[in-house]
């Protein structure tokens, strides 16, 4: 009968744990948030007349990390703002839209800063490959809409700097 009691008494305490934790309320994750932070600027320029077209407040994705996150998690960008891509080589590339929540346009450019390619309106969430189809050394993704809007060219060309920080 002891033994019993025991073992009764040991499943009651189990299952009295097992309810409590498993009762307990779940804490909602919150979404990532990622703000701009201005640390160039980009001047887009007609390619025949070397007239300004528009400038632009950019982020500067170099490191693999920045490269790999590019504008993912963001709920919106301005008018004025931009990510430019800066690799070390001249190559096809290769993007996508994974976590990425505003639709975009990426403007392709080769190692003279020339405009070789675009991919308009990129869809959010959409991991489907998004290639230069030619060799690019730059890459600038802005909103959707603004390769059209500001009538960009192959051909057209850019110029950047980047802040240099103090410290």
């Amino acid at each position: 009968m002891k033994h019993y009691i025991k073992s009764s008494l040991l499943c009651l305490s189990v299952i009295l744990v097992c309810n409590l934790t498993s009762c307990k309320e779940e804490k909602a994750i919150e979404p990532i948030k990622v703000d701009f932070k201005k640390e160039g600027e980009l001047t887009l320029f007609k390619g025949t007349t070397d007239t300004i077209i528009k400038v632009f407040n950019i982020e500067i994705a170099k490191t693999d990390y920045d490269i790999q996150t590019g504008l993912m998690y963001r709920d919106s960008m301005k008018d004025d703002q931009g990510m430019l891509f800066v690799f070390n080589d001249v190559r096809e590339r290769s993007f996508y839209m994974k976590n990425t929540r505003i639709p975009l346009d990426l403007i392709f450019f080769d190692h003279n800063k020339r405009i070789v390619s675009f991919q308009e309106n990129a869809k959010p969430m959409d991991e489907s490959s998004l290639p230069s189809n030619t060799p690019a050394q730059f890459v600038l993704e802005v909103n959707a809409g603004t390769a059209q809007k500001l009538l960009l060219d192959v051909g057209d060309k850019m110029d950047y700097f980047e802040y240099k920080l103090v410290k």
